[in-house]
């Protein structure tokens, strides 16, 4: 793997975490069903919500430099670390729990991942 493939993959794990950590942040707002129009008004009002939406933006021109240069299959099972890496940020910044399945989840992943890494 190239130094600019893997700086492509390393900035599209980033913003991809980023984004989904923005969104939560954002929707961390009280709220009931009686109100859901008053709630989703005050996450349109967050900063982190449009925070997110412009680290979605810019991910999907990484990601796509990214595909330009490895093989889709390849691209698609290395993009899936963003999902263990989603999973231990929300464990450590909003203290969401991590019950034996999903970390059996993030330990098969994560293997996955490794041996494409290994394989290309």
């Amino acid at each position: 793997m190239s130094y600019l493939t893997l700086a492509l993959w390393l900035s599209n794990i980033i913003l991809d975490t980023t984004g989904q950590l923005s969104f939560k942040a954002a929707a961390r707002q009280p709220h009931s069903e009686a109100n859901a129009r008053h709630y989703w008004m005050t996450v349109f009002q967050q900063p982190w919500l449009w925070f997110g939406i412009l680290c979605y933006v810019i991910e999907f021109v990484v990601w796509i430099a990214f595909l330009s240069l490895v093989p889709l299959s390849q691209g698609v099972l290395l993009g899936s670390i963003n999902i263990v890496v989603i999973l231990l940020a929300g464990r450590y910044f909003f203290s969401e729990h991590l019950t034996p399945m999903r970390v059996i989840g993030v330990l098969l992943v994560t293997c996955g991942v490794a041996l494409v890494g290994l394989a290309s």
